[in-house]
């Protein structure tokens, strides 16, 4: 197995044990045993159950990236495209953290924790946003003073509502198209849509 390959199945078997048992009820010892690994192997790529934690997060969020990034190469409007990747965003994370089980309450606990394993894929986020809202300018699409403030204020609204959304306090009693018709009021609102632009 190469080393890329036994890092990934250490990060899965980590994963898989922290949304069964939680992160502070699983050893080293544990993800050492079920990965079928010797501790050594497991201590070779991990110092600590915290960088292995770390790993587990940065992995979710790269597939949540990978998501992003096929809706952002879609062959579609950048208005459809700017919609798509909100909700896409949204429902991605919202997978992920319902998936993981039990670290879905590590997820809410300690969301400072995982704020910092972050950073790398905020920006990397921001740059597609900022790349759909300035394909979106130049069509003519949006009116846009500042791509870059729009892109850094479209990316931390998302942000902001990944909590509520993800446990229901956000358009629960809404109908998709109820919900739907207030995410593109408000979005197009802001993005100064052009009429003859339709989703």
């Amino acid at each position: 197995m190469t080393v890329s390959k036994t890092k990934a199945k250490l990060v899965d078997v980590a994963r898989q044990l922290f949304a069964k048992m939680g992160v502070e009820n699983t050893t080293m010892n544990d993800i050492a045993l079920a990965s079928k690994k010797g501790r050594r192997t497991l201590y070779t790529y991990f110092k600590s159950k915290e960088e292995i934690y770390t790993a587990v997060v940065e992995s979710e969020l790269e597939i949540l990236l990978d998501v992003m990034k096929r809706v952002a190469e879609k062959d579609i409007s950048p208005d459809q495209k700017i919609i798509e990747m909100i909700y896409t965003r949204l429902d991605a994370v919202k997978e992920v953290v319902y998936r993981n089980g039990t670290l879905r309450a590590t997820f809410f606990r300690d969301i400072w924790r995982v704020e910092k394993v972050r950073k790398r894929f905020d920006a990397k986020e921001l740059q597609l946003f900022k790349d759909v809202l300035q394909e979106g300018a130049e069509k003519g699409v949006f009116q846009i003073d500042d791509v870059d403030m729009t892109a850094e204020l479209v990316h931390y609204c998302v942000k902001g509502i990944e909590v509520p959304y993800i446990r229901g306090h956000i358009g629960a009693k809404l109908t998709d198209e109820e919900r739907d018709k207030y995410v593109v009021n408000i979005v197009f609102g802001a993005l100064h849509r052009k009429e003859n632009f339709n989703q």
